[in-house]
């Protein structure tokens, strides 16, 4: 049985849920957001919380099932008070710029790299390189944070690229630290 699918969600004071089927929307003072949810799945809003409920007991639903409740738990927190995730640039040279809904980094190749950033997405460049990225939905906050890091990861010697800013990047020693 899940832990986490048998929790209620509370629903604050301004947020307000639209059940419709499997359609689901959460629309609050920052945005609204809409998700199919399974079948498998049954949603019902009692007052001021919501409860997931299985329909079945299989392995597959009972999976669905407290999925499906992280999920939705994570719709009213974003409308409510949103999400944020920060990147730090770090190498010698390496600098990150954001101009309007694009992000140019400069991190070591021969052109500067143009990254488009997808619509609900809100970012901020620090002077020391650090990427904050904001917005109401987790699941593209996370996505888009994951794409940005691919363009250039942190290497293990000298630990030059993108990383996330509670990311701990495991040092190699290199040829020098070996021979002695």
């Amino acid at each position: 049985m899940s832990r986490i699918g048998k929790q209620p969600i509370p629903v604050p004071a301004g947020v307000k849920v639209d059940i419709q089927g499997t359609h689901i929307k959460v629309t609050g003072g920052k945005g609204s957001l809409e998700r199919d949810i399974r079948p498998e799945i049954e949603i019902k809003q009692e007052g001021d919380t919501l409860v997931c409920s299985p329909r079945g007991t299989t392995k597959r639903v009972m999976a669905f099932w407290g999925m499906t409740r992280s999920l939705i738990h994570n719709m009213v927190l974003g409308v409510e008070q949103g999400f944020e995730k920060k990147l730090l640039v770090e190498g010698v040279g390496y600098r990150a710029k954001a101009s309007g809904s694009t992000l140019t980094l400069s991190v070591g190749y021969s052109n500067p790299v143009d990254f488009p950033l997808p619509d609900g997405i809100g970012i901020e460049v620090d002077k020391d390189n650090t990427i904050t990225l904001t917005g109401i939905d987790k699941e593209l906050i996370g996505m888009t944070a994951a794409r940005i890091r691919q363009i250039r990861k942190p290497e293990p010697y000298k630990g030059k690229g993108i990383r996330y800013i509670d990311e701990h990047i495991v040092r190699k020693v290199g040829k020098a630290g070996a021979a002695a």
